[in-house]
């Protein structure tokens, strides 16, 4: 009798240890807009915080406290760098300057981030690289919305799919 109860809690204890753990969900989200009127390509990107500091930390050697209270303007410098050094955008194969605007926290756990490019002519081709995280974590996927002339397209990048050229 008492091993018809033993068996059957090991097999359920077994089962929940193994079958049911946890697993972190790691996604960046990129809004790419090219908006005419303007000459202008504006970026928003989601990333979450804790996730983005230890990225940052890896690559650069140095805690950070981006989107926390302990946040000082070199942690600012080091994420504007670290953006830099892992989101590029060229049109027509020409690489062109990102300029940080802003970032503020949503929810609590994602820093927004507002960028733009500007003087944009209309352009055939757009290339995007996006490394964001992927060398910290290799199951960091980045989801990138690209929307210019009318079209929305839409591209993930992965550790082993980092760049992507878009054709209007």
């Amino acid at each position: 009798m008492k091993n018809k109860l033993v068996y059957p809690l090991i097999g359920v204890l077994f089962l929940s240890l193994s079958a049911f753990t946890f697993h972190k969900f790691y996604m960046g989200v990129f809004q790419v807009n090219y908006v005419t009127e303007k000459k202008m390509i504006q970026i928003t990107s989601r990333i979450f915080v804790d996730d983005l500091n230890n990225g940052m930390e890896k690559k650069y050697h140095k805690k950070t406290f981006v989107g926390t209270d302990r946040e000082t303007q070199a942690d600012i410098d080091l994420l504007k760098k670290y953006l830099a050094d892992n989101f590029s955008v060229k049109t027509d194969g020409q690489l062109k300057t990102i300029t940080f605007l802003s970032k503020e926290v949503e929810a609590g756990d994602v820093l927004v981030c507002y960028s733009r490019i500007k003087d944009i002519d209309k352009f055939k081709t757009i290339e995007i690289s996006n490394s964001v995280l992927v060398d910290w974590n290799s199951e960091q996927q980045n989801i990138t919305h690209v929307s210019a002339f009318g079209i929305k397209k839409s591209v993930l990048f992965t550790e082993s799919s980092r760049k992507e050229v878009l054709k209007y």
